[in-house]
């Protein structure tokens, strides 16, 4: 049986997760504002349903892949210093995950933008 407290409360610490690495991360509000400026776009355009969905998965995709790049390099600094060679790698790692999701997400959005410009 669901206990509405305990998921109450799991609710409340993710929400405090997010409000945390939203104040911490740059690149996450840099990223945002991009995906609010595509939702912008995307009701200037009047895009459809089916591109609304791509719209927002592909926001999606990026920001969850920043969430999770904080969250190794997070973990990361704590089982290792900052100066090991494998901490090193596994940041530039999951930074190159957010990267190939941020580069994804302009292609589509060029794919789905574009030939509404013109």
């Amino acid at each position: 049986m669901i206990k509405i407290k305990r998921l109450v409360k799991s609710f409340r610490y993710a929400v405090k997760g997010l409000a945390k690495i939203f104040r911490e991360e740059q690149n996450l509000k840099v990223q945002s504002f991009a995906g609010l400026l595509a939702i912008s776009a995307a009701a200037y355009f009047h895009i459809t349903r089916i591109e609304w969905a791509v719209i927002i998965l592909m926001i999606g995709l990026v920001i969850l892949m920043e969430i999770i790049n904080s969250a190794v390099e997070r973990v990361a600094d704590i089982l290792k210093p900052r100066i090991d060679s494998y901490v090193k790698e596994i940041k530039d790692i999951t930074a190159a995950a957010v990267m190939l999701a941020s580069i994804i997400s302009i292609i589509v959005g060029a794919i789905i933008f574009v030939p509404h410009v013109f």
